[in-house]
């Protein structure tokens, strides 16, 4: 496991629980096997198969504990969640108080800085996610976690002495939002260690833990500012990072190291686990890489443009704020059911979840401009909520099933980050088309129509993988033919080296 390659400090608990399976008589798994077969399951390498196979026989005798520590540690993955997403979508309540800091909220200059800084660190938030999944790679989930929590908590610390807003842009924009990276992907991976069977259930647990946090951090935000003002508003917010150090230090990873990780004389990692390309030979992971970035060009539309679209629609007095409300609680409750079901749908086929949630959200999306009734606003955002929770709730256990535990962390990496660009580049599309055209109706029936299409394109995947599990049974059964014929112990000459030209 990606979580498992370097475990130093607690390389005695990994040796507890998965010593036994890891060392299965290897060798009878390398006499079965065919060398194509090989070849196909680990990136279509030829080298030395003896260190690939036991990866393998590791991953698939490895017996989750569905629990025990697990429960710990996916408390402490729901903080995480909790308080990296909590923090920045109350960003919009500090912006306010930045503004009075650093200078009039009347200043249209000044507001277009200060939401740079938000805008800044929300993106770098999944931009970083490549760099921050090698790393996991290559130190831990453990390690990874408890520093970028501690770059998080340093970030807040230095934000809360700025006197001006151009520090803010390093201190929050950059050295917060890349602790919180750094921070947030190990407790997605980690949850792989402990559960299986269940992991769509404590995914969806996890994912609440930020709606939890959205919904109640900024009536706390809003009082501190009120009572100690910013900068000591910023301390507090830095105790909630310190609290995530120690969370971090429950990500004991379970899952054996992969055989080639403990090469003697090697310092440096194998190039392949610091980059690993193997995620990309995979057609179903890349039709999944790509299909989501595409439907989140307009997915966030509503989210950033709904709040200025009611105000022009039915006035500023009109209760806005009840729309975000509806949207995190419905939210939050579409992870806990959708994690749930999950847990009953069998393989890749959850993928279908995903579709379902994208084709809803584009159609809502598509519903705002015909609501005249506020209503029924509160009705598409209900459902919308819903959806966005199905959606973010099993982005994890789709990746374990495409590509496998010991790959996850880099796959759910290069995801997120290729997401930052659509989430970066669809919403100010949205906003200049309602320059242009004087309204924001275009604007939302545009939204609408990315994420039905990445939702079709997603419907290839279950298709994509059925006709790769039936090539490889159909190899399978080729390859004990020769062994039935061949009872006399010469059954190795027909399964010899690849290479051979026999």
């Amino acid at each position: 496991m990606t979580e498992g390659t370097n475990m130093t400090d607690n390389e005695s608990e990994t040796k507890t629980v998965a010593a036994e399976p890891a060392e299965e008589t290897p060798i009878l798994k390398v006499e079965e096997k065919h060398p194509d077969e090989d070849e196909k399951e680990n990136g279509g390498s030829k080298g030395n198969i003896q260190e690939q196979v036991p990866v393998a026989v590791d991953e698939s005798d490895f017996v989750h504990p569905e629990g025990g520590w697990g429960w710990v540690v996916m408390l402490a993955a729901m903080w995480c969640n909790g308080a990296v997403f909590g923090i920045q979508n109350a960003f919009g309540i500090l912006f306010l108080h930045l503004l009075n800091e650093f200078g009039s909220p009347d200043d249209e200059d000044l507001k277009f800085k200060t939401a740079l800084v938000g805008s800044l660190s929300m993106g770098m938030i999944f931009f970083c996610s490549p760099i921050v999944s090698v790393f996991t790679d290559i130190l831990g989930c453990r390690v990874t976690a408890v520093g970028g929590a501690a770059l998080g908590l340093v970030g807040l610390l230095a934000s809360s002495f700025v006197t001006s807003l151009g520090p803010m842009y390093f201190t929050y924009g950059i050295m917060f939002s890349v602790g919180c990276s750094f921070a947030y992907q190990p407790s997605l991976v980690i949850l792989g260690h402990y559960f299986k069977k269940r992991l769509g259930l404590v995914n969806g647990i996890v994912t609440a833990g930020s709606s939890a946090f959205t919904i109640t951090l900024p009536f706390v935000l809003s009082f501190l500012l009120k009572r100690v003002g910013l900068h000591h508003t910023m301390r507090v917010l830095g105790i909630i990072m310190f609290v995530l150090m120690i969370a971090g230090l429950t990500y004991i990873p379970l899952l054996p190291k992969p055989a080639n990780s403990n090469q003697p004389g090697r310092r440096c990692p194998p190039m392949k686990q610091v980059f690993n390309v193997n995620i990309w030979k995979s057609l179903g992971y890349r039709i999944w890489a790509f299909g989501i970035p595409a439907a989140l060009y307009g997915y966030f539309v509503p989210y950033v443009h709904l709040m200025k679209h009611v105000e022009e629609r039915f006035g500023k007095d009109s209760n806005k704020e009840v729309l975000l409300m509806c949207i995190g609680v419905t939210s939050g409750v579409g992870r806990l059911i959708f994690g749930r079901v999950a847990d009953y749908v069998q393989g890749v086929k959850k993928v279908y979840l995903q579709v379902s949630s994208f084709v809803v959200i584009g159609l809502m999306s598509m519903m705002i401009p015909l609501c005249n009734v506020f209503g029924g606003l509160i009705a598409v955002c209900l459902l919308m909520g819903l959806f966005d929770g199905c959606f973010i709730c099993i982005m994890a256990p789709i990746a374990f099933e495409l590509v496998g535990s010991q790959n996850v962390s880099q796959a759910i990496g290069f995801l997120l980050g290729m997401m930052s660009v659509p989430m970066t580049v669809g919403p100010p599309i949205a906003g200049f088309l309602r320059d242009r055209l004087g309204s924001y109706d275009v604007a939302f029936y545009l939204a609408g129509i990315p994420p039905i299409i990445g939702g079709a394109v997603l419907c290839l995947i279950p298709w994509v993988e059925a006709r790769r599990v039936q090539r490889e049974e159909k190899e399978a059964a080729m390859q004990q033919m020769p062994e039935l014929d061949t009872r006399g112990g010469a059954g190795r000459v027909k399964t010899a080296d690849p290479d051979s030209v026999i």
